[in-house]
């Protein structure tokens, strides 16, 4: 028995070898961490269980049968992260470049299919070099079982992806299909096909930082939602995300402990909106503020920053945030904010997330790029998103609610729940002197200044609306923090029956 329980502790000691000491050493000079050290940060100390530490490939082609390190590439198992379970898989990049085989893909899959049915969480550390050509199609074959189930769990249970390394061909396609995917700064870079190849193919000469890293895909592709200096960083930023994150898609947003008080009031948000309607104001002041501690969690926080996306707590529980940015573009809805807002607000419908709405919006951006781009489109994916969102809708108007932004931003009309504005708010189809050109073509300029005047005073102000029972009330800023609170407490057994259909067809 002896002599079994040694052998037993050498093969485990072997195992967490991974490539080896040499191997190890290369990830360290780096600057990355390995695939058990970032397992050890992400979870909590002592929870990892680990699956298929022992599992090789079976390739015999091209002197494979010759090389080969328990583990293949990637390690499994589960977990806690402060006390919930989460299921984790780690790519070996000391291991065959953490290149993925048969046998990689199917301790993949096997984890996958374990988190379906625990029904928890789901997170995978990439750090390859895509599929290990020596397999070919076994390899191609083991990248569809990985994606399948991507699909098949996308929207019951989360799914986070962090990209830590290179991610390159088949493996980008799995992060892809996730919720949320955080890269590394100057260490992380994905891509379909590499610099080599697009020299090849284009004659373009490009960097794998200038084609894809976490800039790139945080600031401009929108791929990646998040991106941090350093592994240490990323993987705590990973637990701070999962606090917020409810295990599955029936067991409700995720309550803490609290220690502000729902009653509070902020004086200086009777001050945030500046008498110049023109001039712009910081709308993630307001979400601080009113946000349990001040703690939010933004989500794309590089890109499309005219519109504000991520998650904090009213009253110890999870909500989403929406918010326009008069600081970047007015707060205007282009096509980016559109599909960054959607997203988000499917996500948070999916996983019964109750949405708080910030609107200060002057509109859709004009213009024949925002046309040509299809502005059309992307601006139905919000408003498609809100339409069927079930969960817990509240809106407060800040400012501008103008045209058809008015009526996307979670209005009473698409479904929103409870309706707030404040006494600055301007509701109406544009503003005074857009109209009143409109209406009163022709006239002189004196004209035009008393009819705007008229317009002002009868439009651009929140009682038209509350007047027809748009707007549930017109609250004062300093109290938004509890108008909210006891709103989402008054709707947090909200039920809505929807037609029977097999999926919707938001336009894509």
């Amino acid at each position: 028995m002896k002599d079994m329980l040694e052998l037993l502790a050498k093969r485990r000691d072997d195992a967490r070898l991974g490539g080896g000491e040499k191997r190890i050493e290369a990830q360290h000079k780096r600057g990355k961490l390995t695939a058990r050290e970032r397992i050890d940060l992400l979870l909590d100390h002592g929870s990892f269980e680990e699956f298929d530490m022992f599992v090789q490939h079976n390739c015999a082609d091209f002197g494979m049968e010759k090389a080969k390190i328990p583990g293949d590439g990637v390690v499994t198992g589960w977990g806690t992260i402060n006390g919930r379970i989460v299921f984790v898989f780690s790519k070996d990049f000391t291991v065959f470049g953490g290149s993925l085989s048969e046998a990689h893909a199917r301790k993949i899959t096997k984890i996958q299919d374990m988190a379906l049915k625990a029904r928890a969480p789901i997170i995978g550390l990439f750090d390859a070099g895509g599929a290990r050509i020596q397999e070919g199609v076994a390899a191609l074959g083991g990248y569809g079982e990985v994606f399948k189930r991507n699909v098949i769990a996308s929207g019951v249970i989360p799914q986070i992806s962090v990209i830590m390394g290179p991610c390159a061909g088949g493996d980008v396609y799995s992060p892809a299909m996730t919720d949320f995917i955080f890269m590394v700064r100057d260490t992380s870079y994905m891509f379909v096909t590499g610099p080599d190849v697009v020299k090849t193919v284009t004659n373009e000469v490009v960097t794998a930082e200038e084609l894809g890293g976490a800039k790139v895909h945080t600031s401009k592709s929108s791929i990646a939602d998040g991106a941090y200096d350093h592994d240490v960083e990323a993987l705590l930023q990973v637990r701070r995300l999962i606090d917020f994150l409810p295990a599955n898609n029936v067991a409700g947003a995720p309550e803490w402990d609290s220690f502000d008080d729902p009653e509070r009031v902020d004086a200086s948000l009777d001050t945030l909106v500046p008498d110049n309607p023109n001039k712009p104001y910081d709308m993630k002041e307001l979400i601080l503020k009113v946000a349990d501690e001040g703690d939010f969690f933004e989500i794309q926080e590089a890109f499309a920053k005219n519109i504000i996306t991520g998650f904090a707590r009213i009253e110890g529980r999870t909500v989403g945030i929406v918010a326009n940015q008069p600081m970047v573009l007015a707060g205007v809805l282009d096509s980016d904010a559109s599909r960054k807002a959607a997203r988000f607000v499917r996500f948070c419908d999916a996983f019964e997330i109750p949405i708080v709405t910030f609107e200060d919006v002057p509109g859709f951006l004009p213009g024949t790029s925002q046309e040509y781009g299809g502005l059309i489109k992307h601006g139905a994916k919000l408003l498609f998103a809100y339409s069927e969102a079930t969960v817990p809708l509240v809106t407060v108007i800040t400012r501008k609610a103008f045209g058809g932004a008015y009526d996307v931003m979670a209005s009473k009309h698409i479904g929103g729940d409870v309706n707030y504005a404040w006494p600055t708010a301007q509701i109406a189809v544009m503003g005074a002197k857009g109209a009143v050109e409109i209406i009163f073509r022709g006239s002189d300029a004196e004209g035009i200044a008393a009819k705007t005047k008229e317009y002002e005073d009868r439009f651009l102000s929140p009682f038209v609306a509350a007047e027809r029972g748009y707007i549930d009330e017109v609250i004062m800023p300093h109290s938004t923090r509890r108008r909210i609170a006891r709103a989402l407490s008054m709707l947090r057994e909200k039920q809505v029956e929807t037609p029977l259909k097999k999926h919707d067809n938001i336009p894509l």
